[in-house]
């Protein structure tokens, strides 16, 4: 494996843990504003009020004697997922792909019994998986049905598209495809593969596993190099649009595509991980001093993107 010094780093454009958190995460998203983000049903209730697509919202349990309404909720679901509210790194999310006479299904076939389902939602509402261990409330979504157009991308688990957005500008993209390693979930730090992806175009640049170039999918041997991820201009609008939103400086934006409802907000993140400059294979801070260099107050979101595509693709026009 080579490693270079830090400097290195900097010289070639690379965006370090401290800098992100002082320069941009402490200096341009506020506070106050961050519940806007850190709890998920804040998200979605905001999302919906800004006409922004989000998955099903079944329900919600806030205390423990509700959990066993939840069967009852789910009836006539084919699948669905418990996620809680105020949980990070994708840690106590359910995901059931299939119900059959009463039984739950995850997406490897394996059962999970309905007080496993109890005894984890019990978990979310005391803390287990939220910030700073705090109650919490689990929220019960409809299953997202996995586009057709990224067959063979992703094993056990529906890919994801992660965009950084910098004062309303998305500035760099990249695809999330679940792995046996990640245990299906699209997570760079559990093992998922991180394919960077051109701001213009959406098109694939640059795939890593475990910060190591891959040309294939470890489970699938689905080749990396030519993805093109459809509806882009929709998902770069909607990335867009969630500054106004949220009013973050500084943030990253999850969507999904499903295949009847197209680009679907999933969360937004207050503290972006760095991992996407080693998917895109180039580092972020160039065009972050771009955007702070610019007078961009009036612009509006269709500008903002307009100008991302012209100058944060992967042969930009300056």
């Amino acid at each position: 494996m080579k490693y270079a010094w830090p400097w290195e780093l900097s010289r070639s454009g690379v965006l370090n843990m401290n800098r992100r958190n002082i320069s941009y995460i402490g200096r341009y998203n506020q506070r106050k504003f961050y519940k806007r983000v850190d709890d998920k049903l804040i998200t979605k209730q905001l999302a919906l009020a800004n006409g922004i697509a989000v998955p099903d919202l079944i329900g919600v349990v806030h205390q423990q004697h509700k959990i066993q309404e939840i069967p009852a909720m789910v009836l006539d679901r084919s699948g669905f997922v418990i996620k809680p509210a105020k949980g990070s790194g994708g840690k106590g999310i359910m995901v059931i792909t299939r119900v059959s006479n009463g039984c739950y299904y995850k997406p490897n076939g394996h059962e999970v019994t309905q007080n496993e389902i109890y005894r984890h939602v019990s978990n979310i509402l005391s803390g287990l998986f939220s910030l700073g261990g705090k109650p919490d409330v689990a929220i019960v979504e409809g299953l997202i049905e996995f586009d057709p157009v990224f067959e063979g991308l992703s094993y056990e688990g529906v890919p994801d598209i992660r965009l950084i957005v910098f004062k309303g500008f998305p500035v760099m993209g990249m695809l999330r495809l679940s792995t046996a390693a990640s245990d299906g979930k699209a997570n760079l730090h559990q093992g998922a593969v991180g394919v960077g992806l051109d701001i213009a175009t959406g098109n694939s640049l640059h795939a890593v596993q475990f910060d190591v170039p891959v040309d294939k999918h470890p489970d699938t041997h689905f080749p990396l190099s030519n993805i093109v991820v459809p509806h882009w201009e929709t998902l770069l609008h909607t990335a867009s649009s969630a500054y106004e939103m949220c009013e973050l400086g500084y943030l990253g934006t999850d969507m999904v595509l499903d295949k009847n409802k197209g680009p679907l907000l999933l969360e937004l993140n207050a503290r972006p991980g760095l991992t996407i400059q080693i998917a895109n294979g180039r580092g972020i801070l160039p065009r972050l001093k771009h955007v702070e260099a610019m007078n961009s107050s009036a612009m509006s979101v269709e500008e903002r993107v307009a100008y991302a595509k012209k100058h944060f693709c992967s042969n930009p026009i300056f």
